[in-house]
């Protein structure tokens, strides 16, 4: 079985799909692999994927040609469409309800196209999960570009000059990529509060030294309570800060049989590694977070915005004129951009100032760590590659394409010229009205 690696075409995208350790591993494991010459950019030179095992072909049409399997990293450009072959299997990340044009072109052309975002959130798949691991680098620069962008410290200064306070950060959003913001931020010095519609939550970002921020509630507060104890029966908090990190082994349940899978489910469901927002609330519980949202964005110098679901436009927390109330010279990073965006005023890409607020909506952020980013995702391909194979009789390695297992029918956008996934052919119907 061929696998091949293409250089990726998209600008401002410098991450690949393998890096040369995880070749060394496929050609190990019976592999042959093929790589686009500079697939791996000056980050990995072409001589090192020859000393892991691979083979260098001088262009993209001769990987996409000849490879059973070609992995990427975005999804396929106008240019690259026709280069797919009919009877191959691509594997990217191509939030296909967002993009079910391009998936329909790509079933069109009779390959079985496997969608890296949509690998399920259960134990089995955690080796698997892009979503996770990409969230966690996108959530440490969101940090990094806010504090570039404000025009003061982070951390409290004692100078000869004077002492200055720490910076207040906000985190909307305690997913993955939320709790890796607010260890960074942490770690830099600054005031930390967050906020996230669940309250398990509260102990995760506890854990690592912010404020969780609560809306009054009269009489709630004991039941809210009571709910929390009785999460902490079943899951301990460091457990549920890991699974939250993206580590879903930490989900084994104390003396229970059940399997480590059965304390995922409520997390996937809610939205745990997007910030929450896949769970509804009732419209008052709205009402009253939206509020104390808007009271302490007037306290705020940086907001780091994190509230995502997958197939989903992002939720909108910040609108017009929270930020109008907002203190001239903050800074919202808003790692949502693109989806639609978690404020109002986030234009995907670009940097909008208004009433003196900086509004960032940065596109790909894990592609501005290419070195650690490939390595993670690498790992995560190499796991469902490992999964998905399977040997003959005689030996020789075969995609295993069960679509009773969960891993393989979620993840599984189109196969022998059918679209699979149902809200991108909800959203080809809705196109077509």
């Amino acid at each position: 079985m061929k696998v091949g690696i293409v250089r990726e075409a998209r600008g401002g995208e410098n991450r690949v799909a393998l890096v040369p350790e995880t070749v060394e591993k496929l050609v190990r494991d019976g592999f042959e692999v093929l790589v686009e010459s500079g697939a791996g950019r000056e980050y990995h030179p072409d001589e090192e994927y020859r000393e892991a095992g691979a083979r260098v072909a001088e262009s993209a049409g001769e990987v996409f040609g000849s490879a059973d399997i070609v992995l990427k990293v975005q999804r396929p450009t106008q240019e690259e469409l026709p280069l797919l072959r009919e009877g191959s299997v691509l594997i990217t990340s191509i939030q296909p309800a967002f993009y079910p044009e391009l998936v329909q072109r790509i079933a069109a052309a009779g390959v079985t196209l496997f969608s890296m975002d949509l690998i399920p959130r259960i134990t089995r798949a955690q080796a698997m999960d892009t979503l996770s691991s990409m969230a966690s680098l996108a959530g440490y620069k969101a940090v990094l570009l806010g504090a570039n962008a404000l025009g003061k410290y982070l951390p409290m200064m004692t100078t000869a000059a004077g002492t200055t306070r720490a910076a207040k950060v906000l985190v909307l959003g305690a997913g993955v990529a939320g709790l890796q913001a607010i260890a960074t931020a942490r770690r830099l010095g600054a005031e930390v509060e967050a906020f996230d519609i669940r309250p398990e939550t509260k102990e995760q970002i506890e854990s690592l030294g912010a404020r969780f921020l609560e809306s009054a509630e009269p009489g709630g507060a004991a039941a809210e309570e009571e709910e929390v104890v009785e999460e902490e029966r079943v899951l301990s908090p460091f457990a549920r800060l890991m699974v939250a990190l993206g580590f879903y082994s930490f989900a084994e349940r104390d003396g229970k049989e059940e399997g480590p899978e059965a304390g995922i489910a409520e997390e996937a469901e809610s939205g745990a590694s997007t910030g929450g927002y896949a769970t509804v609330q009732p419209e008052e519980k709205q009402r009253r977070d939206r509020e104390m949202i808007r009271e302490r964005l007037r306290e705020m110098d940086l907001v780091i915005t994190t509230a995502a679901v997958p197939g989903r436009r992002a939720p909108v927390l910040i609108t017009k004129d929270m930020v109008e109330e907002m203190r001239p010279g903050t800074v919202i990073v808003d790692l949502a951009a693109e989806t639609g965006g978690n404020c109002e005023l986030t234009v995907p890409g670009k940097v909008v100032e208004h009433n003196g607020v900086r509004i960032h909506g940065p596109l790909n952020l894990p592609g501005s760590v290419p070195v650690h980013a490939s390595q993670m995702y690498s790992r995560n391909m190499y796991a469902l590659l490992s999964y998905l194979a399977d040997r003959d009789e005689e030996g020789n390695l075969r995609l295993k394409l069960d679509f009773e297992d969960e891993i393989t029918d979620a993840a599984c956008v189109t196969h022998a010229g059918e679209i699979r996934h149902a809200p991108t052919r909800e959203a080809l119907e809705g196109g077509e009205s």
